[in-house]
């Protein structure tokens, strides 16, 4: 028996297996698992493969029957097995197998009906609830078709890897009256978790925008958020789209290693706060080769974001790609480490931009770099601006408390809708440090040509600069933008 006998494969090339020892067990044959970094566990047994931080994405599975008390994995080519484990190649019936995850489809089996009136909250909580309780990996299948949706609360922790493969379209009713609280779809405390289908999150938010104004805050605060990520580990969310939310469309909040990719985001550009993806206290979240058109910022990176890629997206109509608004409330936690490259920003009244707060409280923002960014008719292509006050309401004689420092802007390259291309308004009392701009060529799309403003930072130059930096003088009372 394989179980009595060590497997071993010669450290050798690329891919890596699971490896059996003496007396761990009893071994069905799918003990081979190809690229893997890391080993997730499921009630004492190996559970499946994922890819280690931050890539994170799923490759396959040993089923469930294999025990593992004393499981080791090592770097191997696929046909390179020593001699001992040759002779126990029952064990290895096949390389990188994937067990088939058992299907919840919420019409075959509970009664879901894809009509547009019938209410899918009960038929996509009770299929959440069986899937998340299998040992197995499993998957919640949504058809085809229209669904509507009240809301959902989906939350773990799960026994095993979970899916939801979304193919129909799900729509929340339109009536804002309907939500007593800020959630329509919520996913909490899940590990190992996959989103995908091709199909759509119908916010139904065109009432909302009309009555979603300055002054009608407790509205406001009543809107729900599309889809809720809350201290979600380890997931990815593939070719979804979000459209017309009453809210932001997507928030991740306190989530880890969390990659969003191909998704599709759109409202019209005069709906109000209809942010396309929104986190913050995250760490690892990955946003690639997405299209978002909305009213608000295409992506705004809330205090506590670490580690985070943001590339291949094209935004506009929106705000542009923001970090912050920072420094608004009391105990913000740091922004570091965020990359933004490879990205074409497009009719929108910002590009690349940093908004904190003046007065108010501190905070601290660190290792900041957009890269290889196209400018497409943008108002402020380049904007760090630290006396952000949308609607005159914040504290203006007062400097911005947060902190900025090692913050890049190379290869950016379009046009500008305002001759002022490049803003810095930097706080008087915490002036930015290391700043760095290289290869930037901006044009003013008018007759003017493009300026660039500075205050209270003294930016690191290198290459072809248009504007010059710093060439344009500041106004006293610089303009902020929502």
């Amino acid at each position: 028996m394989c179980a009595n006998n060590p497997q071993r494969l010669r450290t050798h090339g690329s891919g890596c297996v699971w490896v059996g020892s003496s007396g761990a067990g009893k071994c069905d044959g799918t003990g081979l698992v190809e690229e893997c970094q890391t080993v997730t566990w499921v009630s004492g047994r190996c559970g499946g493969c994922w890819y280690g931080a931050p890539r994170q994405r799923r490759l396959g599975f040993l089923k469930s029957g294999v025990n593992v008390s004393s499981t080791r994995y090592y770097r191997a080519r696929k046909t390179v097995i020593e001699k001992s484990a040759r002779n126990h190649q029952n064990c290895f019936r096949q390389y990188a197998s994937k067990v088939e995850s058992d299907a919840f489809d919420v019409v075959a089996k509970f009664g879901a009906k894809a009509d547009g009136k019938t209410d899918l909250s009960k038929p996509f909580l009770d299929a959440w609830k069986e899937a998340c309780a299998s040992v197995t990996p499993s998957t919640v299948v949504i058809p085809k078709g229209t669904y509507l949706l009240s809301k959902v609360n989906l939350e773990g922790p799960c026994k095993a890897p979970i899916e939801i493969n979304v193919q129909g379209t799900i729509e929340a009713p339109a009536d804002p009256s309907a939500f007593k609280d800020p959630n329509w779809v919520r996913f909490y405390s899940i590990e190992n978790f996959k989103m995908f289908g091709g199909g759509i999150f119908d916010g139904k938010g065109s009432i909302a925008y009309e009555k979603n104004t300055c002054e009608n805050r407790e509205f406001r605060a009543k809107l729900p958020v599309s889809i809720r990520f809350d201290f979600v580990t380890n997931a990815l969310i593939q070719d979804i789209t979000s459209k017309d939310s009453k809210l932001f469309h997507i928030n991740v909040f306190a989530c880890k290693n969390i990659t969003l990719e191909r998704l599709k985001i759109e409202a019209p550009d005069e709906s109000p706060n209809t942010d396309g993806i929104h986190m913050g206290k995250s760490e690892g979240v990955n946003i690639i080769a997405s299209d978002i058109k909305t009213g608000d910022d295409c992506i705004s990176i809330g205090d506590g974001t670490k580690n985070m890629v943001v590339k291949e997206v094209t935004c506009g109509p929106g705000h542009g790609i923001s970090i912050g608004s920072l420094g608004k409330f009391q105990n913000e936690e740091p922004v570091e480490g965020i990359k933004v490259s490879n990205c074409t920003i497009t009719n929108t009244s910002n590009g690349a931009r940093i908004k904190t707060w003046p007065g108010e409280h501190g905070g601290a923002v660190s290792e900041i770099h957009f890269e290889d960014i196209t400018m497409n008719n943008v108002s402020s292509p380049i904007l760090i601006d630290q006396q952000y006050c949308p609607w005159n309401k914040c504290k203006k004689n007062e400097e911005s408390k947060v902190k900025l420092s090692n913050i890049s802007f190379k290869n950016i390259r379009g046009t500008s809708a305002l001759p002022e291309a490049i803003k810095f308004i930097c706080s008087g009392s915490s002036p930015c440090q290391n700043v760095e701009l290289a290869d930037i060529d901006i044009k003013h799309n008018g007759a003017e040509p493009a300026t660039s403003q500075c205050l209270n930072v003294k930016p690191i130059t290198s290459g072809k600069l248009n504007p010059i930096p710093c060439s344009g003088p500041v106004p006293k009372t610089p303009s902020s933008t929502a």
